[in-house]
């Protein structure tokens, strides 16, 4: 073929280290709005991010370039970054290491963004264990509970 043409859609969430102060209230629309910039600005067609003061939620393309590890990499590194320059607060500031990422069809786009853009009401019922939880199982991905949730 000449050209290259993809249009992979994902589902990622990361955590923030135990160990690490929580994202405040006050920062979170500004840390999302920087994510989606990164992720435009590595080639990515973003779509949605959320989540919560200990956890975030990407919905975009993965770029036809970049490999998902190092896509998640740039976002986490910088989004650490921003956030240690934002506030003394987050001097120590830093995500696990892990993340988890899932295809999402172009059929179920509109039904992923609603979830991410409403997570305060996901998480009145359910913690992120709960929730990840229900992803790995809804994808079939083995998983040893005593290291999926440690930093």
């Amino acid at each position: 073929m000449a050209n290259t043409y993809t249009k992979l859609y994902v589902h990622c969430m990361f955590h923030v280290k135990t160990t690490s102060i929580a994202i405040r209230k006050q920062d979170i629309s500004n840390l999302f709005a920087y994510i989606a910039t990164s992720a435009r600005n590595i080639g990515s067609t973003f779509v949605e991010v959320g989540g919560m003061q200990d956890h975030i939620h990407i919905l975009a393309t993965l770029p036809k370039t970049t490999t998902l590890s190092d896509f998640i990499r740039t976002l986490k590194a910088g989004s650490s970054g921003w956030l240690k320059k934002i506030a003394p607060i987050y001097k120590d500031f830093s995500w696990q290491s892990g993340y988890g990422a899932f295809s999402v069809s172009p059929s179920l786009k509109e039904k992923t963004i609603n979830y991410i853009k409403f997570q305060e009401k996901h998480h009145s019922k359910r913690s992120f264990q709960e929730e990840y939880k229900l992803f790995l199982h809804g994808y079939g991905i083995e998983y040893d509970e005593t290291h999926a949730f440690c930093d």
